[in-house]
């Protein structure tokens, strides 16, 4: 059977925000359709109102021609709908054959859970998907990758589904995990499953999409089929303008100081030995597969992993990070990769999420806080960095994953760091939104600052350093000047080829 699934003006409003506005358009089993719209655009709220997270304040919608309204996300489970979030529904302390089928464990005739039959089933899922992990392993012991794939898995496990949305299913994912998905992907699409997918890496949606969905800030502009489209004109249907070769347009600091960040034989429980330099108004890229161990390298540095030996040096001054808060002192910030579980205070406002780090700074010695010194910081980084919000007392929770990221970036450069780092820190952005964070970066290069880049994204990391070091196995193999890098240079240099 293919599936159809239509929405009529749909409405949601949240106060202050009309966050959907009258979408109406129709999605069908056997094509893979992608939502594309800037952060903010709508197109998470869509997949959580149809979802049962939110209720539409207007408008109804309609799956294979009945109208369907569910209150909760487990009625939409049950009518066969299932999303995946950009952030991890999972239960870290349980194993990845009980995460997949919570809720509907296969029992005997007595009613006693068979662990044993779910491992299985589970083990026969995964091999499905070609993962190199067993049913038994908890969760938590699992990378972020695998995390989510243990999702998608959960998903697709489901005999009743109907309607399967991946939103921004790659971001944590290796190359070898994203074919998996894609063969996934084009299984279900076979079936006659509604496939909605949401991402902005632009060649994943001409690879794997038939159609895309475009949106702007709440509305419906178009459905357009991929092949059919150029990609600029996509590009300029969702932001409105045309950005042109975003990369080729930066004015990146063409004036490279003296070494800033000198790190010696850096080694951890999670890298090997490690040396490189930073000098000052450099952006100095780190490139390498999922698990080459970039992060590792800098969650050392900054004094979130211990580091067992190594030395580092700052402004030719010899320096120990603890914390991440010691690091911070001393100059060095990082923006996590991951924005929900190390980034943001789910439960504070936005203002709140900015002044964090400089709660000293605007203390007075019996620790009363200054909150003009607060309003004033929030709003100049709310208008510095377009968070688009209508007021800094908002929750940053309910902000797109985009804006968050912002935030967290607003929160670092606050407290004027010497080195500043950062961590994918793209991930899930929009293509608009990508343009402002790297002429930001190309800025905060040319005010002295030295910046690390972390990305997977080879177009990025090649775009925005002046040199790119290269790892695998948990050490550096590799140090290529970003003028004369490519992709094809780079992949050969992480696989090890």
């Amino acid at each position: 059977m293919v599936h159809t699934l239509e929405f009529q003006g749909i409405s949601k409003y949240f106060p202050g925000v009309k966050a959907l506005d009258n979408i109406s358009f129709k999605a069908q089993g056997g094509e893979v359709l992608a939502f594309l719209g800037e952060n903010g655009a709508g197109k998470s709220t869509l997949l959580k109102t149809l979802n049962g997270d939110y209720q539409p304040t207007e408008g109804k919608y309609l799956l294979d021609g009945e109208e369907a309204h569910f209150k909760t996300p487990h009625e939409a489970i049950e009518a066969g709908i299932s999303v995946i979030y950009q952030e991890r529904q999972i239960l870290l302390e349980l194993s990845v054959a009980e995460n997949i089928f919570l809720g509907r464990m296969p029992a005997n005739k007595l009613g006693v859970i068979d662990t044993r039959k779910a491992n299985e089933m589970a083990q026969e899922i995964i091999d499905q998907f070609g993962m190199s992990i067993k049913a038994t392993t908890k969760v938590k012991d699992l990378n972020v990758a695998h995390q989510q794939m243990v999702e998608i898995m959960k998903a697709c496990s489901r005999d009743n589904l109907r309607v399967i949305c991946f939103d921004e299913p790659t971001a944590s994912l290796a190359d070898e995990e994203i074919e998996a998905l894609f063969k996934v992907i084009e299984r279900l699409k076979a079936e006659g499953k509604i496939v909605i997918y949401v991402s902005h890496r632009m060649s994943e949606l001409q690879r794997i999409t038939d159609k895309i969905a475009i949106f702007k800030d709440g509305t419906y502009v178009d459905t357009v089929v991929t092949s059919e489209v150029p990609e600029q004109e996509i590009i300029k249907m969702m932001v409105g303008r045309d950005l042109g070769d975003v990369y080729k347009n930066l004015d990146k600091n063409k004036e490279i100081g003296e070494i800033l960040l000198d790190v010696r034989d850096l080694e951890s429980d999670y890298v090997k030995p490690v040396s490189f330099q930073l000098r000052r108004g450099e952006v100095l890229g780190f490139s390498g597969l999922v698990g080459a161990g970039r992060t590792e390298v800098m969650r050392a540095i900054v004094g979130a992993d211990r580091m067992k030996a190594g030395e580092i040096y700052l402004n030719g001054e010899k320096i120990t990070n603890r914390s991440p808060k010691e690091a911070l002192d001393h100059g060095i910030a990082m923006v996590p990769e991951d924005r929900k579980e190390q980034g943001i205070l789910a439960n504070l406002s936005i203002a709140d999420n900015i002044n964090i780090s400089m709660l000293d700074q605007h203390s007075n010695k019996f620790g009363i806080v200054d909150e003009k010194a607060e309003v004033e910081l929030a709003e100049e980084s709310i208008k510095q960095f377009r968070v688009r919000t209508p007021n800094r007392d908002k929750k940053i929770v309910e902000l797109s994953g985009g804006n968050q990221q912002k935030c967290i970036v607003a929160r670092s450069i606050a407290t004027m760091p010497d080195v500043l780092i950062l961590d994918e820190p793209t991930k899930g952005i929009d293509i608009g939104a990508k343009s402002e964070f790297y002429e930001m970066i190309c800025e905060f290069a040319k005010k002295g600052m030295g910046v690390i880049l972390i990305s997977s994204e080879l177009p990025e990391v090649i775009g925005l350093s002046d040199r790119i070091l290269v790892m695998r196995g948990l050490q550096i193999v590799g140090e290529v000047p970003g003028k004369d890098a490519t992709e094809d240079g780079l992949l050969s240099l992480a696989m090890g080829e």
